[in-house]
Parts: structure tokens; sequence; C-alpha cells
């Protein structure tokens, strides 16, 4: 309802936007993901909830060569080891094997066989990995160990919490840690100008040419989202709902509070 009551195509900042305002965190990702593309390993991309981190993945491999790469996402990494390559076998059309070793061996084959003949390397994205289990980390390196550790077939971005990082830099996992070639973390976007640039273009984005926040008003957003695209996202969301029942055409500061407030319980 707020969406026709405003003229938006959809709701500023969600999913559902063609393009993401190009801050200097997703500029430096892009590049080091296009740089990951054409010197295959493991990436390292973690932040705070809700900063932007899937959305920067789901946003820069819409543009990627489908020709050259096939992109697996997985994000149901509370389960077992074994549970996770089984989904990667999914992923991959394979038949899971129920026996760990041809699972392995039948996975790898056909990476293998896909880049050799097909010319087509996967790119796994691994969300939220700080849940994978201790051996999955402890048993990745030599998954990915193909031709004597001589060639790097595949593409792994492993997407997380910043305690990943914490996790990937233990001791027991110096293995997995010594293989990752790019680390980069998103920050939540606390910077006054950067933030306001951020929701003018999202509400540019869904169909709206006219400023609906006083300068005040986008100030309450940020403290209140402390940044976070997300939270952002859900008070924006709020605050429209609420405007729209009042026949407002703008978004008053008292409303913007009022949904701050409803969003709180």
């Amino acid at each position: 309802m707020y969406l026709q009551h405003f003229g938006l195509k959809h709701a500023p900042l969600g999913k559902n936007s063609p393009s993401l305002w190009m801050s200097k965190d997703l500029e430096s990702f892009q590049e080091s993901f296009n740089n990951l593309l054409h010197n295959p390993g493991i990436g390292l991309l973690y932040g705070e909830s809700g900063v932007g981190k899937t959305a920067a993945l789901r946003h820069i491999t819409k543009a990627i060569n489908p020709h050259q790469y096939e992109v697996f996402y997985i994000a149901e990494t509370q389960f077992t080891c074994f549970d996770i390559y089984r989904q990667l076998a999914w992923n991959l059309g394979l038949i899971p094997s129920n026996r760990y070793a041809q699972l392995w061996r039948d996975i790898k084959n056909h990476i293998r066989e896909r880049v050799d003949n097909k010319r087509s390397r996967p790119v796994f994205i691994i969300d939220e990995a700080q849940a994978l289990k201790p051996d999955f980390f402890s048993s990745f390196p030599s998954f990915l160990n193909f031709g004597f550790d001589a060639r790097d077939m595949i593409i792994v971005w492993f997407v997380g919490h910043p305690v990943l990082a914490k996790i990937i830099d233990r001791v027991a996992y110096t293995a997995l840690a010594s293989r990752i070639q790019v680390r980069h973390q998103f920050h939540p976007i606390t910077d006054r100008e950067s933030f306001e640039k951020l929701v003018l273009h999202a509400f540019k984005e869904a169909g709206c040419q006219s400023k609906l926040l006083s300068d005040s008003g986008m100030e309450l957003l940020r403290v209140a989202s402390q940044g976070r695209i997300r939270g952002a996202h859900h008070i924006l969301v709020g605050t429209m709902e609420i405007a729209c029942k009042k026949g407002l055409n703008h978004l008053p500061d008292d409303i913007i509070q009022e949904a701050i407030e409803k969003l709180k319980g």
C-alpha cells in the first residue's frame, strides 16, 4: 500500500533494488572479487549483520560471465561437514554418495572435468560461514588440493560475521588461513554524507525523485540504524507505512521516531 502511496517500484534499501550505491567498501570489494576470478583461490568477506555483504555478492555475481563461471550459493552451514559436502554435490548436479571418501572423489573429479573440458569454473559462496563445524575448516585445505597442489580449480568465498575471521585465524586452521588470498571487511556506513547518498540513491532507484526526509530526519535514521543498511530499510518501511495511514506525502521526524520506537517493541 505504501509503495503505491509514494509512487515507488520497490522498498528503498530492500532486496529488490536493481543497483547498489557504490560505497568505498563495495567498490573495493568488487575489485577484490574480480581479481579472485582471474586468480582462483579463497576469499574471506566479513562484517556485522545487516551491512550489505550478501547484497553486494548478489549484485556483483549478476555481472560475471555465466559461460566462464557458475555461482553456487550455500547458507545452510549449521549442519555436519558431510552435509556441507553433500550440498556441494547437489549444487553441481551430482547424486551424493553416502560414503565420505567417494563423495569427495566424485565432487573433485566433477570440478576437474568442468574446468578442463567445459572451461567453466565453479564459484562457491558459503554464507554464514561462522557456523561451519571445526572439521570442515580442518578438512577443506585437503579438498582444495588438486594435482600435487599445483592447480587452483575453484573460487571460494567464506562470508560471515567478524568472528569468522577470528575462527579462521586459530592455530588449528593455519592451513586454511594460509590459502586465503583476499580478506575484506564491510563496515556500517556511519559517515553522514555517505549515509545520505546511500539513502537518496535508494529512493531514486525505487522511483522517487523528491526528498522525503528532512536533514534532521536523515540524522535520526542514521543514528537509529547505526549505519546498517538492513536496519535503515526496516525503519524506512515502518515510517512509510505510518505516513501512508496518516495520508502524508513526506516523512516527518516524529513519524520516523514513531517507527523506530515500534521496531524497538
